[in-house]
């Protein structure tokens, strides 16, 4: 497979980590964001979006988005599963996956931050915009994850899937998790699992050099 990301995009990092917790090997593809090549003609004829990531199967399928993407591995690569056995436990698994990926992530993303810019917001603005959102979000999320483990359960899921790039993202934004206690259980256990460590940003063949 090749997936087409960027080191430090959040729905890439999803993908990524999704592959990792399956054990699938990929070729990275990194598509530089800063220096515009998403709107590129090359990359153009791979994804008309012009966004990150995409995947291409083994069988030359190429695929769009990352929710889709996951969704794709999870049917395709069913061991080791991301959702639970049970209609009501996987919703519940998804709405916290879908609050991360519909209502937070979308709001800072770059494209965002870049019209309120346009619109003649300054950098506060910006930087106020961008905490409210990944607030009131992980706020939400802290009420709706476990006690114990990960988000639900002992082994990491689809929602620790999602959880983890956007805590990435809350870091780059200086967003503290102090408030968010399992949140913050959850996040020290992936830094100590093998399958995040791998997708992480620092360890993408496109990360800059420090």
């Amino acid at each position: 497979m090749e997936l087409y990301t960027y080191y430090r995009s959040t729905s890439s990092y999803r993908v990524r980590i999704a592959l990792a917790l399956k054990g699938l090997d990929y070729q990275a593809l990194p598509v530089n964001l800063l220096k515009g090549e998403q709107r590129g003609t090359e990359y153009g004829a791979v994804n008309p979006q012009g966004r990150v990531p995409a995947l291409r199967t083994d069988d030359a399928q190429l695929l769009v988005q990352s929710p889709a993407i996951i969704e794709y591995l999870e049917e395709v690569y069913p061991q080791p599963a991301l959702l639970p056995s049970g209609a009501a436990a996987r919703a519940k698994v998804r709405g916290v996956a879908a609050i991360i990926g519909c209502d937070i992530h979308p709001l800072h993303n770059v494209s965002v931050l870049n019209q309120l810019r346009q619109l003649g917001h300054d950098e506060a603005q910006v930087n106020q915009w961008i905490a409210h959102w990944i607030g009131q979000g992980l706020a939400a999320v802290e009420q709706l994850i476990g006690d114990d483990g990960y988000c639900f359960g002992e082994a990491p899921g689809l929602a620790d899937v999602y959880l983890v790039p956007q805590l990435y993202a809350a870091e780059r934004f200086n967003i503290g998790l102090g408030s968010y206690p399992r949140i913050s259980r959850v996040a020290a256990l992936a830094a100590r699992h093998a399958a995040f460590a791998k997708a992480h940003p620092s360890c993408q063949p496109d990360t800059p050099a420090q």
